[in-house]
């Protein structure tokens, strides 16, 4: 007699894409690759890995953000707190999941200027998950625990308490019994200057 199959973990998703882009210099959420804006990009990989609710949290330049998303069936929530950090985007997103589903399992924390982000990295966090059967599972770049990352229900309520400019950076990092990490180095690159812009067309080029 065969074990059953795992029952698939429901979850859905909080993209956060609320800052200022400061040393960029503009928004980027809107900055294009491939032919679509980065805030896009991370919300159809999310949606291509089968979570819903995809929630989008917005804030400094949510007006002009606002309309790419449109046409994806997704829930772009306004974080006023957004000059908090990251900390304030984290609750109102696992907030409006709360609010939109309550029997989700799990919920996925993304950033939207990693280019290397995709449905596949998802795949692997939940993968991850299965076989570890842990709580927590981030990614791991640079040295370090990291989004995106994936967190059981049991820890909603913490990251609804969440404060300051971290955001989970605690949690992701915290103890080993429950947290666990996917080796994903190509997500150590974002995109917060000209520089980093211009290094990613040069290499896509």
């Amino acid at each position: 007699m065969t074990d059953p199959a795992p029952t698939a973990l429901r979850f859905g998703a909080i993209i956060l894409a609320a800052g200022a882009s400061t040393r960029l210099g503009s928004p980027k959420q809107l900055l294009l690759l491939d032919g679509q804006p980065l805030v896009v990009r991370a919300a159809q990989a999310a949606l291509t890995a089968g979570a819903w609710p995809v929630v989008v949290v917005l804030g400094a330049h949510a007006e002009k953000i606002r309309p790419t998303l449109a046409r994806l069936p997704v829930l772009a929530v306004e974080n006023s707190a957004w000059p908090e950090g990251m900390a304030a985007s984290i609750r109102t997103g696992i907030t409006t999941l709360g609010q939109f589903s309550r029997t989700l399992d799990a919920a996925l924390i993304a950033l939207c200027d990693q280019p290397a982000f995709d449905a596949a990295v998802i795949a692997q966090l939940l993968a991850a998950q299965r076989a570890t059967g842990r709580s927590i599972v981030a990614s791991r770049y640079a040295g370090r625990h990291g989004a995106p990352a994936l967190l059981l229900r049991a820890h909603f309520p913490a990251l609804a308490a969440l404060t300051g400019e971290a955001g989970a950076r605690d949690l992701l990092n915290g103890d080993p019994a429950h947290v666990t990490a996917v080796d994903l180095p190509a997500l150590a690159q974002d995109l917060d200057t000209p520089a980093d812009v211009a290094a990613l067309r040069a290499r896509s080029s």
